[in-house]
């Protein structure tokens, strides 16, 4: 049987290592992120959505799963096409239209 004193220990230990191991990480990311803001010769990630034109559907709903091969996209997204102008995805920012918008 373990003491109380003991887990407390256990649990400041883990404590402290997740706290190191999530400031690692935040470094990463960030030195990262910085590096590859510093090139200005690369498109930036909304840059390059926005190439993309709006997808024209068939009907009133539009679902978006982001890319074809499950692994690579997104949780399923249905999106409603009623209005004018394109429907934008949440997770990605592909745009939907309805094929034959009558309004």
């Amino acid at each position: 049987m373990m003491v109380p004193a003991t887990i407390s220990n256990l649990v400041r230990s883990l404590s402290k290592s997740s706290t190191g191991l999530s400031r690692g990480i935040n470094t990463l990311v960030g030195t990262h992120t910085a590096k590859w803001m510093q090139d200005t010769s690369k498109k930036s990630p909304m840059e390059l959505i926005n190439e993309v034109p709006p997808i024209k559907v068939e009907g009133r709903i539009a679902a978006c799963e982001g890319d074809s091969n499950p692994a690579l996209g997104h949780p399923i997204e249905f999106i409603c096409l009623d209005l004018k102008e394109p429907a934008i995805c949440k997770y990605c920012g592909l745009r939907y239209v309805q094929h034959d918008h009558h309004h």
